[in-house]
């Protein structure tokens, strides 16, 4: 018992709830008014938590899933992104150690586990859904990958696992045209394994629980590994993904897009496809940084600048 206590580490959880009964984990996702948005802190305690499941030998499901009624899990908090990312874009790297590491603790933590999806699952979240072993969804259930209009990139899991799960076409549906789809359509691509109305959710996972409980531990967990070999070859494009991300956060696209959706208003797409159209550097918010300032000789001031931005002389 004291070897387990040292291992589970002293993090206070804050942003979830983790609950352990009758062999069965579940982790929740616990910011309903956030839509169970996570937060660099939410992925934190995930991992802490995967980790319990891994080491703990009265564990033998998991169950993962959002507070409420409303939501599974709708991806990164924008709030973050928009205050965060686009402001020190190197962070995103950093932020990213904990979202990667949280998919490959559910990918590899030795036990099966269920998304228990219970409402809307956005970019990261269907991320999360697409790292479980077996998805029960919800009759309200709604699905989307939102990312070409927020300005990034389903790249941490949808693009590489979306196509073993669903197909070329339908992937590139979802998160090239980013269509919302329902909890039949998802079924019918194979995005889930069942759809249950809301009232028969609980029952219909611990139904499946109990299945895999009564199933030989070792034999499930190699079971577990043999069908993530596909997806674990897909899985050494995160790093190009981490790489990307974290450059193009600093640009126009993830700058405008995360506070349109803060702002509740549409992104401004129209004068992006202007300046490309105008062969000017849309990346930069006020244009590529290649003016001097002929007064006090500061470089790399912005090419749609008037006025110095240190002595304030005309350019």
């Amino acid at each position: 018992m004291e070897e387990r206590t040292q291992l589970e580490g002293e993090m206070q959880f804050r942003e979830i709830l983790y609950e352990k009964k009758d062999g069965i984990a579940r982790i929740t996702i616990n910011r309903p008014k956030q839509d169970n948005a996570y937060s660099l802190r939410t992925l934190q305690e995930i991992c802490e938590a995967l980790h319990r499941v891994l080491w703990d030998g009265e564990v033998y499901v998991c169950v993962f899933t959002g507070a409420g009624d409303r939501a599974f899990c709708t991806g990164g908090d924008a709030s973050e992104y928009a205050g965060v990312h686009t402001n020190k874009p190197h962070g995103f790297y950093q932020w990213w150690e904990y979202y990667e590491r949280m998919l490959n603790l559910i990918r590899t933590c030795g036990k099966p586990v269920i998304a228990r999806i219970n409402g809307v699952v956005a970019g990261g979240g269907n991320e999360i859904n697409l790292a479980c072993d077996l998805s029960i969804a919800s009759e309200n259930a709604r699905f989307v990958q939102p990312g070409t209009r927020v300005g990034s990139v389903s790249a941490g899991g949808a693009t590489q696992w979306l196509p073993l799960t669903i197909g070329e076409k339908r992937t590139r549906w979802m998160v090239m045209v980013g269509d919302e789809i329902d909890a039949k359509t998802a079924k019918e691509w194979g995005l889930v394994n069942e759809v249950v109305p809301a009232d028969k959710l609980d029952e219909e996972v611990n139904k499946v629980c109990q299945k895999l409980i009564n199933k030989m531990p070792d034999c499930l967990r190699f079971t577990k590994t043999q069908c993530n070999f596909w997806g674990d070859l897909a899985w050494n494009t995160f790093g190009h993904a981490r790489d990307w991300l974290s450059v193009h956060y600093a640009t126009s696209e993830p700058l405008e897009g995360f506070r349109a959706f803060i702002e509740k208003r549409a992104a401004d797409f129209k004068k992006l496809r202007e300046l490309q159209a105008k062969g000017k550097a849309y990346e930069y918010q006020w244009g590529a940084p290649m003016k001097t300032c002929a007064k006090c000789q500061t470089k790399y001031l912005p090419e749609d600048f008037e006025f110095c931005g240190k002595c304030g002389a005309k350019l």
